[in-house]
């Protein structure tokens, strides 16, 4: 959200990929895993997810994640690359995923304080 231009205090960095990125990313980055990868479930979400700490950074990983639906199914997992776009930080292509995927995942997990900042943002920018 920060990368994109919302004033947000950043705590941390989520990554989301499928679970195969998921655990590739924990092999590549193993020497500052903190929370190795598992499969990981609640009441409302579910995912293969673990966690880095780089230069006192925490980096939380995610893969295949899935949130429930209001039926009660678990929706498929996300497919991060139809929500994907790029923003340039300091001449470098970052991936992003989009606000208004993020503002329909939070309403999806009931996260409404943060869905309605992200919707009033998206709202704002639309109009701006």
């Amino acid at each position: 959200m920060a990368l994109q231009g919302m004033d947000v205090e950043v705590h941390d960095i989520d990554l989301q990929t499928d679970k195969d990125g998921a655990y590739e990313m924990e092999t590549r980055f193993s020497k500052y895993v903190v929370k190795p990868m598992h499969y990981s479930t609640s009441e409302r979400i579910r995912s293969h997810f673990g966690a880095l700490e780089i230069n006192s950074v925490k980096v939380e990983i995610m893969g295949d994640i899935q949130k429930r639906m209001d039926s009660q199914t678990w929706e498929e997992p996300v497919k991060v690359e139809n929500h994907r776009y790029w923003v340039e930080i300091d001449a470098m292509q970052v991936p992003v995923l989009s606000l208004e995927y993020e503002y329909q995942a939070y309403l999806k997990l009931g996260r409404n304080e943060k869905a309605e900042m992200l919707r009033a943002w998206l709202q704002k920018s639309k109009a701006g």
